[in-house]
């Protein structure tokens, strides 16, 4: 393999040839390019729906009441069904499918925010501290709500990024009291989301809510983590038991979708992942094929090298040259031209994935690409392997037929070749 005459020739052989290396190293270069760039392409849409569930863990739940729209057990239908703090407590110790669960109350009408001279009107959601790490908040300053808030009935408040700029300005808000409709309520913690979704959003205490806003031990929502599981059908099953207990528990049939909704964001994680996979494979089989064509116009110049080269392979076979190497000579050329060219065209596909990445990181920086569903679409090492090996492992297979029969020729029947 290093005989220095053997590379000698090898390379005196493509000088001499030049466009025909040239344009059967481009077809093979193309090929592999146009595999980096559907694979990236892949992987910056996937990774871009990734990021659109990031904003809350994705085997999360959410639950929800509304009024019933079949008869069950004597029963009519319209009844409201309504959830309370029983519930809550049902949910967290009675199924082990659940791993947090957080309620909410909603708060009536819309609340005022008053700080000094001023005001606005901003979202406020009473929950339990697993709400944090459910809908991934983001606090940037201070602290989220905790179980003692929650035991003490606490006016605390966690404030959006926004809130704090509408009311605070440049002041620092933590330690002060910014009034909801005149209740005042201290400033624990600020959060920031980088998707700009609830910048606007407050976070008190569920427990403080009904209490201060007549709620009672009246419940609207509920947000659950379930257990991670692995198919679609599995996170059905999980919510098709919640929807049976609570079911049982409030007198409807799980059947009615009206007297109670529910999303599972695990199955839809599952089946839009497995989209992907499906995508990616079909990736895989177009940027194959590509490299395939190419593959098959390396192993024809071969063939047609070899065809000229008759007389020359004959006359070395006469004086004692082996068939096998005959064959290294031609396997080396073929492996030689395709990795060369294949390797090219990897570097330049990687290399545009890579400033396109650049490009949409800078956007992001700042500011902009809000609901960009196309992020880090740049290749993997190990796919640069992969993809490594399949262009040594090509030219091999495209250079074996043509070494083949250059090894079968007898030398007589050569030097009679005009």
């Amino acid at each position: 393999m290093f005989d220095v005459d053997v590379w000698q020739e090898i390379f005196s052989t493509i000088k001499k040839n030049k466009l025909r290396t040239f344009l059967t190293g481009f077809s093979v270069a193309w090929g592999i390019f146009m595999l980096m760039i559907l694979l990236g392409s892949g992987n910056g849409l996937q990774n871009g729906v990734k990021e659109q569930f990031a904003d809350n863990s994705v085997n999360i739940m959410w639950l929800w009441t509304g009024e019933t729209s079949m008869p069950y057990k004597g029963l009519k239908e319209g009844r409201p069904i309504k959830f309370k703090n029983a519930d809550y407590t049902f949910l967290s110790e009675k199924n082990a499918d659940l791993e947090e669960v957080s309620s909410r109350f909603y708060l009536p009408g819309n609340i005022l925010y008053t700080y000094k001279n001023e005001y606005g009107s901003f979202e406020t959601s009473s929950c339990h501290p697993a709400l944090k790490e459910m809908e991934k908040v983001n606090i940037v300053s201070g602290r989220f709500i905790n179980d003692l808030d929650m035991t003490d009935f606490r006016k605390v408040i966690v404030i959006g990024e926004n809130i704090r700029k509408a009311l605070f300005k440049d002041e620092d808000p933590m330690g002060k009291y910014v009034k909801l409709n005149n209740v005042p309520f201290k400033v624990i913690g600020v959060s920031f989301d980088k998707q700009r979704r609830n910048e606007r959003t407050a976070y008190i205490p569920v427990t403080t809510a009904q209490r201060i806003f007549n709620g009672a031990d009246r419940v609207h929502t509920f947000a659950l983590t379930t257990r991670m599981v692995k198919t679609a059908e599995e996170a059905d099953a999980i919510t098709e038991k919640v929807r049976q207990d609570m079911a049982l528990r409030h007198n409807f049939d799980p059947k009615d979708k009206r007297a109670m909704g529910s999303f599972n964001m695990l199955t839809e994680y599952i089946r839009t992942m497995k989209i992907f996979q499906a995508i990616k494979i079909f990736v895989w089989i177009i940027g194959i094929g590509t490299l395939i064509a190419g593959i098959v116009g390396v192993s024809n110049i071969m063939l047609i090298l070899v065809k000229e080269r008759t007389r020359e392979i004959g006359i070395r076979k006469a004086l004692g040259a082996t068939p096998s190497s005959v064959i290294g000579l031609v396997l080396l050329e073929s492996i030689l031209i395709t990795t060369v060219a294949g390797y090219a065209g990897l570097v330049v596909g990687v290399g545009i994935m890579e400033g396109i990445n650049y490009f949409l990181e800078q956007m992001l920086a700042s500011g902009g690409g809000e609901g960009v569903f196309f992020r880090n679409p740049t290749v993997d090492f190990a796919t640069a392997i992969t993809s490594t090996l399949i262009l040594i492992v090509s030219g091999a297979l495209a250079g074996y037929l043509p070494a083949h029969k250059a090894a079968n020729v007898k030398p007589i029947e050569a030097l009679r070749e005009e």
